[in-house]
């Protein structure tokens, strides 16, 4: 659970406001983050979110019925809460029914009383969740029934929420659907209850978690089990008709696991797993504990083996940079992708499959292009309206990475992997902000790096490269739509083209 909400960012604009607004005029609020001022809302913390769906088919609403425990952090007497692509039927707070109303995509709320500073409250609202519609994220669509794709702002059009990572909390999940299906969402599974021709799922997420991370996994699936390190749970779920031809690639997590562990310390949730959906989303995704991957990826034959590992590599990174450890404003997003598009890299270098070094350079060639584009690493433009996932641009991929590289270049590796480790300890479970990595970083070197890394974050043009004073950057006026090299557009898109490859296979 993050830090008061009303604290955490400073107001840009209107829409940011921390006091509550008037009951008759009501607006949508936000926390004020530079890249989606009117997400989160400020005045309450969510500590536990229990969330029931009925499932009947694919293109029709689900009813659902959304649990939120919070406290307040100010005064309230109303809470906005992110909601859009759904229907509410009714509202209730502490169970007296309450007044709501929708203003642009919140759902506010007005308790039959104010709530006090400190106040702990339970707001229960019985909703549709529509799949439906456009493909902005949230639900989608496969090709037997429905996976969740959240990430950047899209949970609050499958469940009302407080749509901001640096709230998160603990999850339930409670899922409704015909006997004939197979349900799996992250975490734990509880109770399996069988009522006539339909079946009630339970899972429990022992960890906090931000609302961009949540999955459920609806369809005609395999679950194959095994064991990973220490013996850890590790379950998949796969198109139930390509459980087989997908096994050789299941079968590398456990090896993965161990092989982050090395990096980054121990796995910090209680399972993991790789779904894989017959879906086309243009991306992967770190959902926490099943990590969403396109069955395209491992059934197309068009990318050489060690690749695809290496994408598996990035999203299991994330459970570390991104899940356990979230950023406290989208702008602080670099932390995530950098560190996973870092251990990508790595993975591939230590398998003398792809030099990380060469990848670096033809990352610094690019970094300047890229920051003209995109903006730097800590400091990446909005996306254009409409298009959530814009700020997923090479900057905050290879461009970020790069800043990890010269920071080890810089400290040395053994002070580096010193820095990863604390860092995903220091803050495990909660958010942390690029402020925080500066300061960590120059406790572990024993120096203020403050006037390196700086530049690196948030220059407009690239640094000189420590150790490397031949790298140049290469002129050139645009990456629009080219991202990283073969790169298809979206979030952590497969590149199809390696330059930077040693072997082809």
């Amino acid at each position: 659970m993050a830090a008061a909400m009303a604290a955490v960012f400073l107001a840009v604009g209107p829409s940011s406001a921390a006091g509550p607004v008037s009951s008759t005029h009501p607006g949508p609020l936000g926390i004020g983050d530079p890249l989606f001022p009117e997400l989160g809302n400020p005045g309450y913390d969510v500590t536990a979110y229990d969330i029931a769906f009925d499932y009947r088919r694919q293109d029709r609403p689900l009813d659902a019925v959304t649990t939120i425990d919070a406290h307040t952090t100010a005064p309230l007497r109303t809470v906005n809460l992110d909601f859009a692509q759904g229907v509410v039927d009714s509202v209730r707070v502490d169970g007296a029914r309450a007044r709501f109303v929708t203003a642009g995509e919140d759902l506010v709320v007005t308790p039959s009383a104010p709530l006090r500073k400190g106040a702990a409250f339970r707001v229960t609202v019985h909703h549709t969740s529509d799949p439906r519609g456009d493909t902005s994220g949230g639900w989608v669509r496969t090709g037997d029934g429905l996976v969740m794709a959240n990430q950047a702002n899209a949970a609050h059009r499958v469940f009302p929420c407080n749509d901001h990572p640096a709230d998160k909390a603990r999850f339930t999940f409670r899922i409704t659907a015909p006997k004939s299906l197979t349900v799996v969402a992250g975490g734990l599974p509880g109770l399996r209850v069988r009522k006539g021709s339909r079946t009630i799922w339970t899972y429990h997420l022992a960890h906090p978690m931000a609302t961009e991370l949540a999955q459920i996994s609806i369809g005609r699936s395999a679950v194959p089990r095994r064991t990973g390190p220490h013996g850890l749970p590790v379950r998949d779920v796969v198109p139930a008709a390509d459980r087989a031809r997908l096994e050789k690639w299941l079968a590398r997590t456990p090896g993965q696991l161990a092989w982050m562990e090395k990096k980054a310390g121990r796995y910090p949730f209680e399972n993991y797993g790789v779904l894989i959906a017959h879906a086309t989303t243009g991306f992967e995704l770190e959902t926490q504990t099943l990590s969403l991957f396109e069955r395209d990826l491992f059934t197309s034959e068009e990318l050489p083996r060690w690749y695809i590992e290496s994408i598996m590599v990035h999203e299991l990174a994330h459970q570390w940079f991104g899940d356990s450890v979230s950023p406290r404003r989208w702008s602080d997003l670099w932390l995530n992708e950098g560190h996973a598009t870092w251990y990508e890299a790595l993975y591939a270098d230590e398998r003398g499959k792809a030099s990380l070094e060469r990848r670096m350079r033809k990352a610094y060639e690019q970094s300047d292009a890229w920051r003209a584009e995109g903006g730097p690493p800590a400091a990446p433009k909005p996306a254009d309206s409409g298009q959530q996932i814009g700020i997923f641009r090479p900057v905050v991929y290879d461009g970020s990475a790069l800043v990890l590289y010269a920071l080890r270049q810089r400290i040395g590796r053994a002070a580096f992997d010193r820095l990863e480790r604390e860092w995903v300890l220091r803050h495990r479970d909660g958010v942390a902000s690029t402020a925080d990595f500066i300061r960590l970083a120059s406790q572990v070197a024993g120096r203020d790096l403050s006037g390196f890394l700086r530049p690196w974050l948030y220059g407009e043009k690239t640094p000189p490269m420590p150790g490397h004073a031949d790298w140049r950057p290469t002129a050139k006026e645009s990456t629009k739509g080219a991202a990283l090299p073969g790169a298809r557009a979206g979030r952590h898109a497969v590149r199809y083209a390696v330059p930077w490859a040693v072997k082809p296979g």
